[in-house]
């Protein structure tokens, strides 16, 4: 029987197109004892429609909520964004009675009402730090990761705004550190570490956050980081989709593997490359294995 149990949102990018950040979780969180329902007929989380329709926006969210309620069960997040507008809305509603009632009128139209104070909203890291823990995951590890040297992005909305995620410190964070620190890799630090990737403004201009993730890129190769972990799925496809794009515009090449931090966490529980979905990065990672992995890991 597992010893925790949530509600699954998956949101809307992750199940089509880093289907790798949904493989790696699922087999990781298993097996450290962490039960996933299925959330039924979720929606969008609203975070893409903010700018357009405020209302809107609370009214998926909230939807969302009533489904967990429903439920009973907290929901469990791997995007930071879904978290992030999730918690605001679960929080806004519960702090706000005007606004309550009057998102509460919208969802009576669909046989539904937030009723509030039941349900807390976790993104996958901050229910391994604070529910999982850190010692369970060093005990789940087999095969530690010794000699891998790595950086990490949280990206920005796994810690922002701190009013409503209350997770770490923003502007200093550690908790990513620990968890890649449990696998037995070692964690490098590197300039400007909490800069944003630039994937919210790619739609507008693509050369100024392809500038502004190659940045990052050079500063993680000037420390000879060998990969480069992430908790975002937009983070994710800057580093790691878009790093070839990066390459041809500023005509430098990285060559830096991005994993999914439950992919680095995976292969240290002994998954196997294959098991983690590591054939699904853009950026060869399987040079990493050559990196005293796992001798699992050597023979697949």
């Amino acid at each position: 029987m597992a010893e925790l149990k949530y509600l699954l949102f998956l949101g809307c990018v992750i199940p089509y197109r880093i289907a790798s950040y949904e493989t790696s979780s699922r087999k990781v969180l298993e097996k450290l004892g962490v039960e996933l329902v299925e959330m039924p007929e979720f929606n969008c989380c609203g975070l893409p429609i903010d700018g357009v329709n405020h209302d809107a926006m609370m009214l998926l969210a909230a939807r969302n909520l009533c489904l967990a309620e429903q439920q009973g069960l907290d929901i469990l997040t791997l995007c930071p964004g879904c978290a992030g507008t999730l918690r605001k809305v679960n929080k806004s509603l519960q702090e706000d009675k005007k606004l309550k009632e009057r998102i509460n009128g919208y969802l009576k139209k669909i046989g539904m009402e937030f009723k509030g104070g039941k349900i807390a909203v976790k993104h996958l890291i901050q229910a391994l730090i604070d529910d999982v823990g850190l010692e369970k995951i060093k005990d789940s590890v087999v095969n530690p990761l010794n000699g891998l040297k790595v950086t990490e992005h949280n990206g920005c909305h796994v810690l922002r705004p701190a009013k409503y995620i209350g997770f770490d410190d923003p502007e200093n964070p550690v908790l990513l550190k620990r968890l890649i620190e449990a696998t037995g890799a070692e964690c490098l630090d590197y300039m400007y570490e909490t800069d944003c990737c630039g994937a919210p403004i790619i739609g507008v201009n693509d050369k100024i956050p392809l500038h502004l993730a190659g940045d990052k890129l050079r500063n993680i190769k000037a420390v000879d980081a060998q990969a480069l972990i992430t908790v975002c799925p937009f983070c994710h496809m800057m580093f790691d989709i878009n790093q070839p794009r990066i390459e041809r515009l500023l005509s430098e090449k990285f060559g830096i593997p991005v994993l999914h931090y439950p992919q680095l966490l995976g292969l240290a529980m002994g998954f196997t490359p294959k098991e983690m979905a590591l054939e699904e990065l853009r950026v060869d990672a399987t040079k990493l294995l050559d990196n005293k992995l796992t001798a699992q890991a050597k023979n697949v």
